[in-house]
């Protein structure tokens, strides 16, 4: 009884790490399989839990601004994005929707109530709920299996993008066989001059889950170029996240 005892404890070992070594695999080569299976393996690999509670590094730079903050994320996914930065004292507050993005500095003394106008002028695309909270995740910022793809192999990473481009943007997403989670993904209007590339250079093992360590975000526009690097410091999945949110009076209302 004691032997099948420690039988049994090492096959839960055994069949751990395998599951853990599947899940992330450093040697994975990108074999020729169809474009339908590898989209299908990445909304596979998509994140699962239900909350998100993490402490990221910020960096931030479009040319005539360049800030460095802490940024507590908060996510319950599917329902909301709640965002602090901070550096000595708090710079920034965000509360984003489906529906609606709520922002306020009581530094800057300005505040903003709307759609996601604000989001979109800081990122040069069109962006919705559901892309921006991918974007977190390390997950394509449309969903892959919509649309009819294509696929080729460089550098030993999988290209994915639609067999049919829509009329403005050329989408391309790249894709990791170690995981088939997001290495980059890259939205081009080149008739507008207009770039978003989004590249995820390491993932982490976090609670069984491939989480990105790092996102580097370059938005690109005729009159500007955006940086934001961000690094995951911590990060906690589905646990009570408290979300605080109340703009204050008196401070001046932006538009887009």
């Amino acid at each position: 009884m004691k032997s099948l005892k420690y039988i049994l404890f090492f096959i839960v070992i055994f069949t751990s790490c395998k599951t853990t070594k599947n899940m992330m695999d450093a040697n994975a080569i990108a074999k020729n399989i169809s474009a339908r299976k590898v989209a299908k393996k990445h909304i596979a690999a998509n994140f699962d839990k239900k909350t998100v509670d993490a402490k990221l590094k910020v960096n931030f730079d479009n040319g005539k601004t360049k800030q460095g903050l802490t940024v507590n994320l908060k996510i319950k996914k599917d329902e909301v994005i709640w965002l602090k930065g901070s550096k000595f004292l708090t710079v920034f507050k965000a509360e984003i929707t489906p529906t609606s993005v709520r922002y306020y500095s009581s530094v800057f003394k300005n505040s903003f109530e709307g759609d996601f106008s604000m989001i979109e002028k800081l990122l040069g695309v069109e962006i919705n709920f559901e892309q921006l909270q991918n974007l977190f995740l390390g997950q394509s910022l449309l969903n892959v299996k919509e649309i009819d793809q294509k696929v080729e192999i460089a550098n030993n990473r999988y290209i994915l993008s639609p067999e049919k481009q829509a009329a403005l943007f050329d989408i391309f997403f790249t894709i990791n066989p170690a995981h088939f989670k997001l290495d980059e993904q890259n939205i081009v209007n080149t008739e507008k001059n207009l770039r978003l590339d989004v590249n995820y250079p390491s993932y982490n093992l976090v609670q069984n889950s491939v989480f990105p360590s790092a996102v580097n975000i370059v938005a690109k526009n005729p009159k500007s170029t955006t940086i934001i690097d961000l690094v995951y410091k911590s990060v906690i999945f589905d646990t009570d996240v408290f979300m605080s949110f109340n703009i204050p009076n008196s401070l001046k209302k932006l538009s887009f």
